[in-house]
């Protein structure tokens, strides 16, 4: 784990996004985080099938690297948990 500085418009967003989801700050921000990660690397993909990626991920045991890289159709069989 580490600190993240962001800016406090982005903070203020963070507080808003989250309260209205019943999310902490910092849950909120990793969900845009996972969400980011997954549109970068699957620009194909709409708001509906990062959804699926990111339901997909935890019932695989979490989203990591190796997961949000693999195609739909050749996700990792094993994964291996991120250090926190």
């Amino acid at each position: 784990m580490g600190i993240v500085k962001i800016s406090d418009q982005m903070h203020e967003n963070l507080r808003v996004a989250g309260g209205a989801l019943s999310r902490s700050i910092n849950a909120q921000a990793e969900h845009w985080m996972r969400v980011g990660m997954l549109t970068e690397m699957h620009p194909d993909l709409d708001h509906k099938g990062i959804c699926k990626l990111l339901i997909e991920a935890e019932m695989a045991g979490g989203l990591d690297i190796a997961f949000a890289c693999a195609p739909s159709q050749e996700k990792p069989a094993v994964r291996v948990p991120a250090k926190h």
